[in-house]
C-alpha cells in the first residue's frame, strides 16, 4: 500500500510560505506613524499606536 509522503507535504507548505511577500513596518512607515492604503477604491489607514501596535481602520 502507498503510505503518505510527509516530506512532500512539508515541502509544499514551505514553498507556499516563500511565495508570501514580506514587508517590514519600518520600511513602510519610515518616520511616520500613519499611512493610507487604497484598496478597491476605498481608503484605509494603518497607524502605529502609543503601545507600538498596528491598527487598520476604514
Amino acid at each position: 500500500m502507498n503510505q503518505p509522503n510527509h516530506q512532500s507535504k512539508a515541502r509544499t507548505c514551505s514553498e507556499k510560505e516563500q511565495q508570501v511577500r514580506r514587508l517590514y513596518s519600518q520600511d513602510l512607515f519610515k518616520h511616520h506613524k500613519e499611512l493610507v492604503i487604497e484598496h478597491a477604491g476605498q481608503e484605509y489607514r494603518l497607524r502605529i499606536t502609543r503601545q507600538n501596535k498596528l491598527i487598520l481602520t476604514k
